[in-house]
């Protein structure tokens, strides 16, 4: 018996519900999950807000944490472009035009 998976949507509007609720014993009964499942939904989505639950293999980044990736990978463009352009300086310094 494998491990029931609950979509994005869902696990969103339960967190969202369980604001609203007093008793997360009782939504979570409602809504067929264990009150520790609601719970950690809840932090997950404290930390990371509308990037929580991306689904499985895909990492959670925080908005910061998604801007740093992005301005790494840029940075890493940046040097391989001009790495490539160092090359094509010595090449077309080597010709005589």
């Amino acid at each position: 018996m494998g491990t029931k998976h609950y979509d994005k949507a869902f696990k969103e509007n339960a967190v969202k519900l369980s604001y609203s609720r007093s008793s997360l014993s009782l939504l979570s009964k409602e809504l067929g999950v264990s009150i520790s499942q609601l719970s950690k939904w809840r932090k997950d989505y404290e930390s990371y807000g509308k990037s929580s639950f991306p689904g499985r293999g895909v990492e959670r980044l925080t908005d910061e944490e998604r801007k740093i990736k992005d301005l790494e990978k840029e940075l890493r463009n940046s040097k391989l472009e001009l790495e490539i352009l160092k090359k094509a300086i010595a090449v077309f310094s080597k010709i005589d035009i």
